[in-house]
């Protein structure tokens, strides 16, 4: 039986928009595979690590018959990658193979049976489909994620708090050094809805989303989410437990204000992080009447000093930060300006963009 026939980047694709959650190695032989079933003529893909599932339907040509088996999914894209984009290629079924021809080359995989693949269970009842541009929420997320901990003990950092209300939809992000807030104002009411999504759903997400206007469909239940769009249904586990009270941690009426150009202080610290080390990635900003001097040393008694012109009147500041994490926030954002409040140096820094409500960074500071 000829489970597809089409071209290698149309086959390509498909596969790639489900394989990102699929590990090299995994306790279970079969989380390896793609599940590949054919029903009325089209191709499902299904690929699942027991936490996520991710399924794309597409017409890839080929017999009508039902069929089901699982092969392996990495290996399948690697040996499609070596092919020409506009190859036709072809998938045929025979005796608990598959044979994979593309021109004159030809590749027997292995297979292990459909029935095997453990699918996600699903949630009886999710709760209201809303949807959002895919393009608002791959930015909420592009303006958040850096901040998520990675394997933090405390599991509820290790994602992004999705909080939508009315017609508002926000994202925080926190590793306990910093927080980084992003909201956007939506089209349509949404019923509140307060989920913190894991990490990895979050980075998939970031890949599979596009630019473009179309929309995603979000329903959530009391431990899952569910996302619909461009013919791929994600369905993911949540994460339990409390998120940190983002609003407490958030700096309010801090009185010394300046504005900067984003680029130019971007820049600034990039050379100044030349000169820390991996364990010490301390950078000290000094704030004076009409300059900031951005400066870092490590243990080899080398330095680097960097001076930036600014508008400021206020008393002087020294301030240590992670030079780390003051490059994640410029780095993630494409506007020109951006205004930075601070206190005193032993306080909390917050970063947002003038006049736009929308955008919070909240960054410690560090002993230098």
């Amino acid at each position: 039986m000829i489970v597809f026939q089409s071209t290698q980047d149309k086959v390509l694709a498909a596969l790639q928009s489900v394989a990102g959650i699929v590990e090299r190695r995994h306790t279970l032989p079969v989380l390896a595979n793609v599940l590949i079933r054919k029903t009325a003529g089209e191709v499902q893909l299904t690929t699942s690590d027991l936490e996520i599932q991710i399924r794309t339907q597409v017409d890839l040509g080929g017999d009508d018959a039902a069929f089901s088996t699982t092969v392996g999914a990495r290996k399948l894209i690697d040996i499609l990658r070596t092919l020409p984009s506009d190859q036709q290629v072809s998938l045929e079924s025979a005796q608990n193979k598959l044979i994979l021809k593309g021109g004159k080359s030809k590749f027997t995989l292995q297979t292990l049976p459909a029935e095997d693949f453990p699918l996600v269970q699903e949630a009886p009842s999710f709760g209201p489909a809303f949807s959002v541009p895919q393009k608002t929420l791959k930015s909420l997320l592009n303006q958040v994620s850096f901040s998520m901990a990675v394997h933090d003990i405390r599991y509820y950092l290790n994602g992004i708090l999705f909080v939508a209300e009315g017609t508002k939809l926000s994202l925080v992000a926190t590793d306990g050094h910093r927080l980084a807030f992003a909201s956007a104002e939506l089209d349509v009411e949404v019923p509140k809805q307060e989920v913190i999504l894991p990490r990895k759903t979050v980075l998939e997400l970031q890949r599979l989303l596009s630019d473009k206007d179309g929309a995603i469909e979000l329903q959530f239940a009391a431990n899952q989410a569910r996302f619909r769009f461009e013919g791929m249904e994600f369905v993911t586990k949540l994460v339990e437990g409390k998120f940190p009270d983002y609003n407490r941690v958030i700096p309010r009426n801090h009185p010394n204000i300046l504005f900067l150009g984003r680029g130019a202080l971007l820049a600034a610290l990039q050379r100044a992080a030349i000169m820390t080390s991996e364990k010490f990635k301390g950078v000290r900003l000094n704030l004076e009447s009409g300059s900031l001097r951005v400066a870092a040393n490590n243990a080899d008694q080398e330095e680097a000093v960097d001076e930036l012109d600014i508008e400021y009147d206020g008393p002087a500041i020294e301030i240590g930060f992670n030079v780390s994490y003051l490059i994640d926030a410029l780095s993630n954002m494409s506007q020109d300006m951006i205004r930075l409040e601070l206190n005193d140096g032993n306080s909390s820094a917050l970063l947002t963009i003038p006049d736009n409500e929308h955008f919070k960074y909240v960054v410690m500071p560090m002993r230098i």
